[in-house]
């Protein structure tokens, strides 16, 4: 009787293929150099909390345990003190869970887009004061936009800023200008949400669907 030497179909070699479903990506371990990316990153998030200003600090959602780190940080001057206190900083952070992490980031985010709204309006201040100092025109053109301002203390300051720059003094009308020019900024942005806020007062209620 010959003998039936065929061995059991082995799913590899089957015409459809072996059935090797794709890890998920969730459940897939980390690679080495991907844990290291995550714990740098940590430890950078935790540099840029130790390095707030105190009333930010405060605004920032984050366990106890990392609050009580991050002030302990901020409150050691040696090099070396600080740096093994960012270290267990570190280690706090990488125990956080997911969300309070994102939750961490999203205040920072928050921070740096008010930073820029800080600085765009800081340029448009000292943009203004280049412009009163340099260009006549260009007070008309302020006092236009911004009509509660004093002109007479307006013009003085500015006469006495020029003065300060001709003879090499001090400048103390040349701040004295830069706070004018911002009190009139916010004095009109101030304006303008309060004409908005009384215009959507207006608006009839919705009516309702009773």
């Amino acid at each position: 009787m010959t003998r039936n030497t065929r061995s059991r179909t082995n799913p590899s070699n089957s015409r459809f293929g072996a059935f090797n479903p794709e890890p998920d990506d969730d459940d897939a371990p980390k690679s080495k150099s991907q844990k290291k990316r995550d714990m740098t990153a940590l430890q950078d998030l935790g540099a840029e909390l130790e390095a707030l200003p105190k009333d930010r600090l405060s605004r920032v959602p984050m366990p106890e345990a990392l609050a009580d780190a991050i002030h302990a940080a901020r409150k050691i001057n040696s090099h070396e003190g600080k740096r093994r206190q960012m270290q267990f900083v570190g280690k706090v952070m990488r125990g956080l869970e997911d969300d309070e992490v994102d939750a961490i980031r999203a205040a920072l985010e928050g921070f740096k887009g008010t930073s820029k709204a800080e600085t765009a309006r800081l340029h448009l201040i000292e943009r203004w004061r280049e412009l009163l100092l340099t260009d006549d025109e260009s007070l008309t053109k302020f006092l236009g936009e911004h009509p509660g301002v004093d002109v007479q203390t307006l013009r003085n300051t500015i006469r006495n800023a020029r003065r300060e720059q001709q003879m090499a003094k001090p400048p103390k009308s040349f701040r004295e200008l830069f706070q004018i020019i911002k009190t009139a900024l916010d004095a009109k942005d101030a304006a303008q949400d309060a004409a908005m806020e009384a215009a959507a007062a207006q608006q009839p209620a919705p009516e309702s669907d009773a």
